[in-house]
């Protein structure tokens, strides 16, 4: 199983733009379909976006379509999530995790562990 550490969260202004990062570690990381989450305060943790094994396909939620975009660089086992226009209603921690399937990376219930995951603050 591959092993994914987030990075790249912060604190931006509304209308601002970050990139997240999602490193993968091991030879299989091509292998997977890789999925980003979040959640915010006193809320579920929801889907954001997710990208298939070759990076051709990409799922996003409706909040985030139009805003953010999701690419992956296999060669440097990373994925990334670039985020312009913030919202403060975007403030959440984020998440990275790796599945088969573009499906199986799009229901944060089908996940029973969570790492640290990065914090993106948008201030209005």
């Amino acid at each position: 199983q591959v092993q994914l550490v987030e990075s790249g969260g912060g604190l931006v202004q509304a209308g601002g733009s970050l990139r997240l990062s999602c490193a993968g570690s091991g030879r299989t990381f091509s292998s997977y379909a890789v999925g980003w989450f979040r959640q915010a305060p006193g809320k579920e943790r929801e889907f954001v976006a997710a990208i298939t094994r070759s990076g051709i396909g990409r799922s996003y939620a409706d909040s985030v379509k139009g805003r953010f975009t999701i690419s992956r660089d296999n060669a440097k086992t990373l994925v990334y999530l670039q985020m312009d226009s913030l919202k403060s209603e975007d403030t959440a921690v984020y998440y990275c995790k790796a599945g088969l399937t573009l499906d199986s990376v799009r229901d944060p219930s089908g996940f029973s562990s969570w790492g640290q995951g990065t914090q993106v603050t948008v201030s209005s």
